[in-house]
Protein backbone atom coordinates (compact mmCIF):
# COMPACT_ATOMS: atom_id res chain seq x y z
CA UNK A 1 0.00 0.00 0.00
CA UNK A 2 1.51 3.78 -0.82
CA UNK A 3 2.12 5.98 2.18
CA UNK A 4 0.04 8.42 2.67
CA UNK A 5 1.21 10.54 5.74
CA UNK A 6 -0.62 13.53 7.22
CA UNK A 7 1.23 16.12 9.32
CA UNK A 8 -0.82 18.61 11.56
CA UNK A 9 1.50 21.60 12.73
CA UNK A 10 -0.44 23.38 15.55
CA UNK A 11 -2.52 20.09 16.59
CA UNK A 12 -3.45 21.44 20.19
CA UNK A 13 -5.87 23.06 18.50
CA UNK A 14 -9.49 22.22 19.56
CA UNK A 15 -9.90 22.14 15.87
CA UNK A 16 -8.48 18.94 15.33
CA UNK A 17 -11.08 16.45 16.22
CA UNK A 18 -13.06 18.45 13.17
CA UNK A 19 -9.94 17.17 10.82
CA UNK A 20 -9.94 13.99 12.50
CA UNK A 21 -13.33 13.40 11.80
CA UNK A 22 -12.91 14.21 8.13
CA UNK A 23 -9.87 11.86 7.65
CA UNK A 24 -12.53 8.79 9.15
CA UNK A 25 -15.34 10.41 6.70
CA UNK A 26 -12.91 9.72 3.79
CA UNK A 27 -11.06 6.92 4.99
CA UNK A 28 -12.52 4.79 2.03
CA UNK A 29 -11.07 7.49 -0.86
CA UNK A 30 -7.76 9.15 1.38
CA UNK A 31 -5.91 5.93 2.46
CA UNK A 32 -4.18 7.77 5.44
CA UNK A 33 -1.28 5.12 6.31
CA UNK A 34 0.57 7.44 9.16
CA UNK A 35 -0.82 10.98 10.88
CA UNK A 36 1.91 12.68 12.98
CA UNK A 37 0.03 15.45 15.45
CA UNK A 38 2.76 18.26 16.89
CA UNK A 39 2.29 21.57 19.29
CA UNK A 40 4.76 23.25 21.50
CA UNK A 41 2.06 23.33 24.36
CA UNK A 42 2.33 19.64 25.33
CA UNK A 43 -0.69 19.90 27.51
CA UNK A 44 -3.14 20.76 24.76
CA UNK A 45 -1.16 18.49 22.49
CA UNK A 46 -1.38 15.18 24.99
CA UNK A 47 -5.60 15.77 25.38
CA UNK A 48 -6.31 16.85 21.82
CA UNK A 49 -4.18 13.53 21.02
CA UNK A 50 -5.73 11.08 23.09
CA UNK A 51 -9.18 12.06 22.01
CA UNK A 52 -8.16 11.98 18.34
CA UNK A 53 -6.44 8.91 18.90
CA UNK A 54 -9.73 7.15 20.57
CA UNK A 55 -11.48 8.79 17.71
CA UNK A 56 -9.46 7.24 14.98
CA UNK A 57 -9.56 3.75 16.60
CA UNK A 58 -13.36 4.02 16.75
CA UNK A 59 -13.28 5.11 13.45
CA UNK A 60 -11.46 2.25 11.82
CA UNK A 61 -8.98 4.41 10.29
CA UNK A 62 -5.95 2.06 11.21
CA UNK A 63 -2.64 4.02 10.58
CA UNK A 64 0.18 4.60 12.62
CA UNK A 65 -0.15 7.72 15.14
CA UNK A 66 2.18 9.77 16.65
CA UNK A 67 2.37 12.78 19.09
CA UNK A 68 5.14 14.69 19.25
CA UNK A 69 6.78 18.55 19.95
CA UNK A 70 9.37 18.25 17.55
CA UNK A 71 8.60 19.87 14.26
CA UNK A 72 10.98 17.73 12.11
CA UNK A 73 9.76 14.52 13.46
CA UNK A 74 6.44 15.44 12.38
CA UNK A 75 7.04 16.75 8.91
CA UNK A 76 9.51 14.16 7.90
CA UNK A 77 8.31 12.13 4.55
CA UNK A 78 4.55 14.14 4.92
CA UNK A 79 2.25 13.78 1.97
CA UNK A 80 0.16 17.19 3.61
CA UNK A 81 1.14 19.04 6.35
CA UNK A 82 -2.12 21.04 7.93
CA UNK A 83 -1.24 23.86 9.40
CA UNK A 84 -3.31 25.94 11.98
CA UNK A 85 -0.99 27.24 14.15
CA UNK A 86 -1.70 31.14 16.72
CA UNK A 87 1.81 32.18 17.26
CA UNK A 88 1.04 33.85 20.86
CA UNK A 89 -1.60 31.73 21.83
CA UNK A 90 -5.14 33.01 22.18
CA UNK A 91 -3.88 35.74 24.81
CA UNK A 92 -2.03 37.51 22.15
CA UNK A 93 -5.09 37.80 20.52
CA UNK A 94 -7.24 39.34 23.12
CA UNK A 95 -4.19 42.23 22.76
CA UNK A 96 -5.14 42.25 19.13
CA UNK A 97 -8.66 42.86 20.19
CA UNK A 98 -8.08 45.29 22.76
CA UNK A 99 -5.00 47.51 22.62
CA UNK A 100 -6.95 49.09 19.50
CA UNK A 101 -9.66 49.80 21.20
CA UNK A 102 -7.83 52.53 23.68
CA UNK A 103 -7.52 54.35 20.00
CA UNK A 104 -10.46 54.22 18.58
CA UNK A 105 -9.57 51.57 16.17
CA UNK A 106 -11.48 48.43 15.65
CA UNK A 107 -9.77 45.18 17.12
CA UNK A 108 -10.28 42.39 15.55
CA UNK A 109 -8.41 38.66 14.82
CA UNK A 110 -7.83 38.76 11.13
CA UNK A 111 -8.60 42.52 9.89
CA UNK A 112 -7.35 45.59 11.05
CA UNK A 113 -4.69 46.79 13.07
CA UNK A 114 -5.33 43.67 15.13
CA UNK A 115 -5.09 40.92 12.25
CA UNK A 116 -1.64 43.15 10.62
CA UNK A 117 0.25 42.26 14.09
CA UNK A 118 -0.75 38.49 13.75
CA UNK A 119 0.25 38.41 10.22
CA UNK A 120 3.55 39.99 11.70
CA UNK A 121 3.69 37.38 14.13
CA UNK A 122 2.57 34.28 12.19
CA UNK A 123 4.68 34.58 8.83
CA UNK A 124 8.24 34.05 9.97
CA UNK A 125 7.12 30.92 11.88
CA UNK A 126 5.34 29.67 8.49
CA UNK A 127 8.55 30.39 6.38
CA UNK A 128 10.29 28.40 9.00
CA UNK A 129 7.99 25.24 8.65
CA UNK A 130 8.38 26.31 4.83
CA UNK A 131 12.30 25.99 5.19
CA UNK A 132 12.45 22.64 6.76
CA UNK A 133 9.31 21.10 4.56
CA UNK A 134 12.11 21.59 1.73
CA UNK A 135 14.49 19.74 3.25
CA UNK A 136 12.19 16.79 5.10
CA UNK A 137 9.22 16.48 2.52
CA UNK A 138 10.14 18.64 -0.73
CA UNK A 139 7.29 17.10 -2.57
CA UNK A 140 4.59 17.61 0.39
CA UNK A 141 1.59 20.30 0.37
CA UNK A 142 1.06 22.79 2.67
CA UNK A 143 -2.52 23.23 3.28
CA UNK A 144 -2.68 26.51 5.80
CA UNK A 145 -5.47 27.48 7.94
CA UNK A 146 -3.39 29.61 10.29
CA UNK A 147 -4.62 33.61 9.79
CA UNK A 148 -4.87 35.77 8.28
CA UNK A 149 -4.77 33.34 5.41
CA UNK A 150 -4.60 35.49 2.85
CA UNK A 151 -1.72 37.71 3.41
CA UNK A 152 0.70 34.33 4.88
CA UNK A 153 -0.25 32.49 1.67
CA UNK A 154 0.66 35.91 0.14
CA UNK A 155 3.95 35.42 1.98
CA UNK A 156 4.59 31.83 1.34
CA UNK A 157 3.53 32.20 -2.41
CA UNK A 158 6.22 34.93 -3.53
CA UNK A 159 8.67 34.18 -1.12
CA UNK A 160 9.13 30.60 -1.07
CA UNK A 161 9.05 27.21 -3.04
CA UNK A 162 6.69 25.28 -0.95
CA UNK A 163 3.19 23.81 -3.08
CA UNK A 164 1.12 25.74 -0.80
CA UNK A 165 -2.61 26.24 -0.70
CA UNK A 166 -4.11 28.66 1.70
CA UNK A 167 -7.98 27.68 2.65
CA UNK A 168 -11.04 29.65 4.76
CA UNK A 169 -14.02 28.19 5.92
CA UNK A 170 -15.91 31.85 5.20
CA UNK A 171 -16.41 31.16 1.14
CA UNK A 172 -18.63 27.90 2.07
CA UNK A 173 -21.33 29.90 3.83
CA UNK A 174 -21.74 32.17 0.81
CA UNK A 175 -21.55 29.37 -1.60
CA UNK A 176 -25.22 28.69 0.29
CA UNK A 177 -26.78 31.81 -0.36
CA UNK A 178 -28.92 30.87 -3.54
CA UNK A 179 -30.36 28.30 -0.99
CA UNK A 180 -30.59 30.04 1.90
CA UNK A 181 -32.10 33.47 0.72
CA UNK A 182 -33.54 32.19 -2.64
CA UNK A 183 -34.75 28.88 -1.92
CA UNK A 184 -32.51 26.95 -4.40
CA UNK A 185 -32.06 23.44 -4.50
CA UNK A 186 -27.75 23.06 -3.64
CA UNK A 187 -27.30 21.80 -6.58
CA UNK A 188 -29.00 24.20 -9.32
CA UNK A 189 -27.18 27.07 -8.71
CA UNK A 190 -23.71 27.83 -9.98
CA UNK A 191 -21.75 30.77 -7.82
CA UNK A 192 -19.32 33.09 -8.72
CA UNK A 193 -17.01 34.25 -6.54
CA UNK A 194 -13.60 36.13 -6.17
CA UNK A 195 -12.08 38.78 -3.49
CA UNK A 196 -9.04 38.32 -1.24
CA UNK A 197 -9.22 36.21 2.46
CA UNK A 198 -12.28 37.86 4.26
CA UNK A 199 -12.83 40.07 1.69
CA UNK A 200 -14.84 38.08 -0.81
CA UNK A 201 -17.73 38.40 -2.91
CA UNK A 202 -20.21 36.78 -4.44
CA UNK A 203 -20.39 38.34 -8.44
CA UNK A 204 -22.67 35.91 -10.19
CA UNK A 205 -25.67 33.77 -8.82
CA UNK A 206 -26.85 31.65 -11.95
CA UNK A 207 -30.25 28.84 -11.49
CA UNK A 208 -28.82 26.09 -13.98
CA UNK A 209 -32.83 25.38 -14.65
CA UNK A 210 -33.41 28.77 -16.31
CA UNK A 211 -30.25 30.03 -16.98
CA UNK A 212 -30.67 33.68 -15.44
CA UNK A 213 -28.35 35.15 -13.28
CA UNK A 214 -30.47 36.19 -10.49
CA UNK A 215 -27.99 38.64 -8.81
CA UNK A 216 -27.64 40.36 -12.05
CA UNK A 217 -31.11 41.00 -12.25
CA UNK A 218 -31.41 41.80 -8.57
CA UNK A 219 -28.98 44.72 -9.46
CA UNK A 220 -30.06 45.79 -11.93
CA UNK A 221 -33.70 46.62 -9.61
CA UNK A 222 -35.38 43.31 -9.53
CA UNK A 223 -36.73 44.24 -6.16
CA UNK A 224 -38.09 40.75 -5.16
CA UNK A 225 -34.84 39.18 -5.66
CA UNK A 226 -32.45 42.03 -3.84
CA UNK A 227 -35.40 41.85 -0.74
CA UNK A 228 -34.30 38.29 -0.20
CA UNK A 229 -30.43 38.61 -0.48
CA UNK A 230 -30.76 41.28 1.88
CA UNK A 231 -29.15 39.86 5.06
CA UNK A 232 -27.36 37.72 2.91
CA UNK A 233 -23.65 37.46 5.23
CA UNK A 234 -25.39 40.69 7.50
CA UNK A 235 -25.49 42.93 4.84
CA UNK A 236 -28.13 45.42 4.06
CA UNK A 237 -30.08 45.18 0.22
CA UNK A 238 -28.71 48.26 0.20
CA UNK A 239 -25.11 47.19 0.65
CA UNK A 240 -25.24 44.50 -1.52
CA UNK A 241 -26.81 47.21 -4.88
CA UNK A 242 -23.79 49.43 -4.09
CA UNK A 243 -21.37 47.31 -3.57
CA UNK A 244 -22.21 45.34 -6.96
CA UNK A 245 -21.95 41.95 -5.29
CA UNK A 246 -22.55 40.10 -1.86
CA UNK A 247 -19.83 40.67 0.36
CA UNK A 248 -18.48 38.14 3.01
CA UNK A 249 -19.65 39.21 6.52
CA UNK A 250 -15.82 40.53 7.03
CA UNK A 251 -16.94 43.35 5.01
CA UNK A 252 -19.19 44.71 7.58
CA UNK A 253 -15.79 45.88 9.71
CA UNK A 254 -15.64 48.00 6.25
CA UNK A 255 -18.79 49.20 5.41
CA UNK A 256 -20.28 49.74 8.94
CA UNK A 257 -16.67 50.75 11.35
CA UNK A 258 -18.70 52.92 13.27
CA UNK A 259 -21.32 50.46 14.01
CA UNK A 260 -19.10 47.92 14.85
CA UNK A 261 -16.38 49.97 16.52
CA UNK A 262 -19.27 51.06 19.24
CA UNK A 263 -20.31 47.01 19.77
CA UNK A 264 -16.39 46.44 20.18
CA UNK A 265 -16.27 49.12 22.62
CA UNK A 266 -18.92 48.45 24.89
CA UNK A 267 -18.63 44.65 24.96
CA UNK A 268 -17.43 43.25 28.03
CA UNK A 269 -15.41 40.46 26.93
CA UNK A 270 -12.85 40.20 23.01
CA UNK A 271 -13.51 37.43 21.63
CA UNK A 272 -10.65 36.14 22.19
CA UNK A 273 -11.67 36.06 25.93
CA UNK A 274 -14.85 34.02 25.02
CA UNK A 275 -12.61 31.65 22.80
CA UNK A 276 -10.38 30.91 26.03
CA UNK A 277 -13.19 30.04 28.53
CA UNK A 278 -14.73 27.95 25.40
CA UNK A 279 -11.63 26.38 24.35
CA UNK A 280 -10.92 25.10 28.25
CA UNK A 281 -14.50 23.66 28.48
CA UNK A 282 -14.08 21.57 25.14
CA UNK A 283 -10.54 20.37 26.65
CA UNK A 284 -12.37 19.25 29.89
CA UNK A 285 -14.71 17.42 27.50
CA UNK A 286 -12.12 16.16 25.41
CA UNK A 287 -10.50 14.51 28.40
CA UNK A 288 -13.39 12.34 28.76
CA UNK A 289 -12.30 8.81 28.04
CA UNK A 290 -15.28 7.26 27.16
CA UNK A 291 -15.76 10.41 24.60
CA UNK A 292 -15.21 9.11 20.64
CA UNK A 293 -16.73 11.91 18.57
CA UNK A 294 -16.70 15.33 18.24
CA UNK A 295 -18.50 16.91 20.74
CA UNK A 296 -21.21 19.47 19.57
CA UNK A 297 -19.73 21.94 21.72
CA UNK A 298 -16.83 22.75 19.27
CA UNK A 299 -19.87 24.70 16.66
CA UNK A 300 -19.39 27.42 19.65
CA UNK A 301 -15.64 28.03 18.74
CA UNK A 302 -15.85 28.41 15.32
CA UNK A 303 -14.56 26.99 12.05
CA UNK A 304 -17.37 25.40 10.56
CA UNK A 305 -16.60 23.00 7.89
CA UNK A 306 -13.46 23.28 8.52
CA UNK A 307 -12.85 18.99 8.57
CA UNK A 308 -15.06 19.09 4.80
CA UNK A 309 -12.69 21.56 3.08
CA UNK A 310 -9.50 20.55 3.79
CA UNK A 311 -9.66 17.20 3.56
CA UNK A 312 -11.82 17.70 0.21
CA UNK A 313 -9.03 19.51 -0.70
CA UNK A 314 -6.39 16.69 -0.05
CA UNK A 315 -8.62 14.39 -1.41
CA UNK A 316 -8.58 16.25 -4.89
CA UNK A 317 -4.65 16.61 -4.84
CA UNK A 318 -4.64 12.89 -4.21
CA UNK A 319 -6.76 11.72 -6.50
CA UNK A 320 -6.94 14.22 -8.97
CA UNK A 321 -10.66 14.24 -9.43
CA UNK A 322 -10.69 18.16 -10.55
CA UNK A 323 -13.44 19.37 -8.14
CA UNK A 324 -13.45 23.41 -7.87
CA UNK A 325 -12.08 24.75 -4.64
CA UNK A 326 -12.54 28.20 -3.35
CA UNK A 327 -8.96 28.89 -2.51
CA UNK A 328 -6.00 31.40 -1.54
CA UNK A 329 -3.46 30.85 -4.47
CA UNK A 330 -1.75 33.31 -6.73
CA UNK A 331 -3.87 35.07 -9.82
CA UNK A 332 -1.65 33.89 -12.35
CA UNK A 333 -3.37 36.17 -14.71
CA UNK A 334 -6.82 34.31 -13.81
CA UNK A 335 -7.89 38.10 -13.06
CA UNK A 336 -7.38 40.60 -15.07
CA UNK A 337 -7.05 43.89 -12.79
CA UNK A 338 -4.75 42.07 -10.05
CA UNK A 339 -1.45 41.43 -10.35
CA UNK A 340 -0.15 37.91 -11.10
CA UNK A 341 2.01 37.47 -7.88
CA UNK A 342 -1.08 38.38 -5.89
CA UNK A 343 -2.69 36.05 -4.10
CA UNK A 344 -6.32 35.77 -4.63
CA UNK A 345 -9.48 34.15 -2.94
CA UNK A 346 -10.89 32.50 -5.89
CA UNK A 347 -11.89 28.76 -7.13
CA UNK A 348 -9.75 26.43 -8.76
CA UNK A 349 -9.56 23.70 -10.65
CA UNK A 350 -7.51 20.94 -8.10
CA UNK A 351 -5.93 17.41 -9.45
CA UNK A 352 -3.25 15.65 -8.63
CA UNK A 353 -0.40 18.10 -7.97
CA UNK A 354 -1.98 21.12 -9.00
CA UNK A 355 -4.43 24.12 -8.09
CA UNK A 356 -5.73 26.48 -10.89
CA UNK A 357 -7.48 29.49 -10.67
CA UNK A 358 -10.62 29.54 -12.81
CA UNK A 359 -11.03 32.38 -14.66
CA UNK A 360 -14.09 34.71 -14.59
CA UNK A 361 -16.84 34.71 -16.28
CA UNK A 362 -18.87 37.28 -15.12
CA UNK A 363 -17.58 41.30 -14.80
CA UNK A 364 -16.38 42.53 -11.59
CA UNK A 365 -17.83 45.81 -10.23
CA UNK A 366 -15.53 48.47 -9.62
CA UNK A 367 -15.93 48.65 -6.26
CA UNK A 368 -15.12 45.01 -5.60
CA UNK A 369 -11.72 46.25 -8.01
CA UNK A 370 -11.20 49.11 -5.54
CA UNK A 371 -11.38 47.45 -2.77
CA UNK A 372 -9.48 44.63 -3.83
CA UNK A 373 -6.82 46.73 -4.89
CA UNK A 374 -6.57 48.56 -1.94
CA UNK A 375 -6.37 45.55 0.75
CA UNK A 376 -3.56 44.08 -1.58
CA UNK A 377 -1.74 47.10 -1.15
CA UNK A 378 -1.93 46.86 2.42
CA UNK A 379 -1.14 42.83 2.35
CA UNK A 380 2.34 43.46 0.49
CA UNK A 381 3.47 46.12 2.38
CA UNK A 382 2.48 43.91 5.69
CA UNK A 383 4.48 40.98 4.00
CA UNK A 384 7.65 43.41 3.62
CA UNK A 385 7.63 44.57 7.16
CA UNK A 386 7.00 40.98 8.10
CA UNK A 387 9.96 39.92 6.28
CA UNK A 388 12.21 42.87 6.76
CA UNK A 389 11.11 44.11 10.08
CA UNK A 390 10.74 47.72 8.31
CA UNK A 391 9.02 50.10 10.42
CA UNK A 392 8.51 52.62 7.72
CA UNK A 393 6.72 49.39 5.32
CA UNK A 394 4.62 48.83 9.03
CA UNK A 395 3.16 52.00 8.60
CA UNK A 396 2.87 52.31 5.23
CA UNK A 397 0.57 49.11 5.54
CA UNK A 398 -1.49 50.61 7.96
CA UNK A 399 -1.84 53.51 6.13
CA UNK A 400 -3.07 51.78 3.42
CA UNK A 401 -5.74 50.16 4.88
CA UNK A 402 -9.19 51.49 4.87
CA UNK A 403 -10.06 50.29 8.41
CA UNK A 404 -6.68 52.58 9.81
CA UNK A 405 -5.47 55.24 7.62
CA UNK A 406 -5.04 57.91 10.41
CA UNK A 407 -1.65 58.00 10.31
CA UNK A 408 -1.09 59.52 13.65
CA UNK A 409 -3.34 56.76 15.57
CA UNK A 410 -1.50 54.25 12.99
CA UNK A 411 1.70 54.92 14.71
CA UNK A 412 0.82 55.39 18.34
CA UNK A 413 -1.12 52.25 18.39
CA UNK A 414 1.56 50.41 16.06
CA UNK A 415 4.14 51.47 19.25
CA UNK A 416 2.24 50.14 21.73
CA UNK A 417 1.41 46.86 20.27
CA UNK A 418 4.84 46.21 18.69
CA UNK A 419 5.79 46.21 22.73
CA UNK A 420 3.27 44.11 23.79
CA UNK A 421 4.19 41.73 21.37
CA UNK A 422 8.03 42.09 21.77
CA UNK A 423 8.85 38.46 22.35
CA UNK A 424 7.52 37.65 18.61
CA UNK A 425 8.79 40.46 16.61
CA UNK A 426 12.82 40.52 17.47
CA UNK A 427 13.38 41.41 13.81
CA UNK A 428 11.80 44.71 14.39
CA UNK A 429 14.45 45.54 16.87
CA UNK A 430 17.41 45.40 14.68
CA UNK A 431 17.85 48.69 13.57
CA UNK A 432 16.17 48.67 10.53
CA UNK A 433 14.06 51.11 9.52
Amino acid sequence: MKKLKIAVIGAGSAYTPELIEGLINRKEILPVTDISLMDIDKRKLDIVGSLSKRMLDRGGLGCNFSITGNLDDALLDADFVFVQIRVGKLPARVLDEKIPLKYNLIGQETTGIGGFFKALRTIPVLMDISGKMRKLCPDAWMINFSNPSGICGQALLNYTETKMIGLCNGPIGMLNIPVWNLGFEKTDSEVEYIGLNHLGYVTSIINKNDGRDYLKDALNGDEEILNKLGGAQGHSKEIIKLAGGIPSSYLNYFYRPGYNLKKLLESKTSRGEDCIEIEERLLAMYQDANLYVKPEELSKRGGAMYSEIAVSLAESLWTDNKNIHIVNILNNGAVDFMENDDVIEIGATVGRDSAVPVSLKNPVSRHIKSMMRTVKTYERYTVEAALTGSRDDAIRALMSNPLIGDTDKAKACFEEMLEAHKDYLQIFYNGSN
